[in-house]
């Protein structure tokens, strides 16, 4: 039976048992199998890979495994320029529209108070978050693996374990995404950009203590609500302020 010698860098290692993590790892395989189909029955889902190396040369995800092949498997790169290697994807990952799963708890109002674009409609399936997220080239946000290796996914990021906090840190460390952070630009419930307005115009419409004490506003279209720097303000920029420090 032919084999390929595999190996995973960096965090794309946290898919693996850990006999296999940070190691060669010699696999046997039947018939013509795909490289794509290889990683992920080794648990990796392919919108985490973005270099495949065969031998030391670049391939794309429908290579066919060769005996004797030896397979490098490296994740999102930042500092490492590949753009002479071969494209894994049509279209870009680093997009900074997002679609939500159902499953990653507070990381969607949290990144919206950063002013992140992030689509998320509880009642979704799994083929329709992948729809739109190909339709609207929005990267998916899960937890889910399965979701992840959906043949149709294209972009998406596995939420890793952790506090909200260091979550959100992970998707804009991966992404790149501190220049397009623009905290309570946008709406927490409806994901609409905000408008700034006065308060004469909201005046009927905000409580008599509010009016004593603020004199800025911001207006989402979206779902009519209006937003002021409250006791509810606050509680969420410390968090945001916990994901933008050191």
């Amino acid at each position: 039976m032919p084999t390929a010698t595999f190996r995973f860098y960096e965090e794309l290692n946290d898919f693996l048992p850990a006999g296999r993590r940070k190691r060669d790892f010699e696999i046997a395989f039947k018939g013509r199998e795909s490289v794509k189909d290889m990683i992920e029955a080794l648990g990796v889902p392919h919108t985490e890979v973005d270099l495949i190396l065969i031998n030391g040369i670049s391939v794309d995800f429908a290579y066919i495994l060769q005996d004797g092949d030896r397979i490098s498997v490296y994740p999102v790169f930042e500092s490492l320029d590949i753009r002479a290697a071969t494209h894994l994807r049509d279209l870009p990952l680093r997009e900074t529209r997002f679609i939500a799963d159902t499953n990653i708890g507070n990381i969607v109002k949290y990144m919206r108070a950063l002013g992140l674009d992030v689509h998320c409609d509880l009642t979704l399936c799994p083929r329709e978050i992948t729809r739109i997220s190909n339709q609207e080239k929005r990267t998916i946000l899960t937890r889910s693996q399965k979701l992840l290796k959906r043949r149709d996914v294209t972009r998406g990021i596995f939420i890793r374990p952790g506090t909200t906090v260091q979550q959100i840190r992970q998707i804009i460390h991966l992404l790149s995404l501190k220049e397009a952070i623009a905290p309570f630009s946008r709406c927490l419930v409806c994901n609409t950009p905000l408008v700034k307005t006065t308060k004469e115009s909201v005046y009927d419409r905000i409580p008599p203590k509010v009016r004593a004490f603020c004199n800025d506003y911001a207006y989402c279209s979206g779902c009519d609500r209006i937003y002021w720097q409250g006791t509810h303000f606050a509680r969420i920029k410390q968090v945001v302020d916990r994901i933008l420090g050191p």
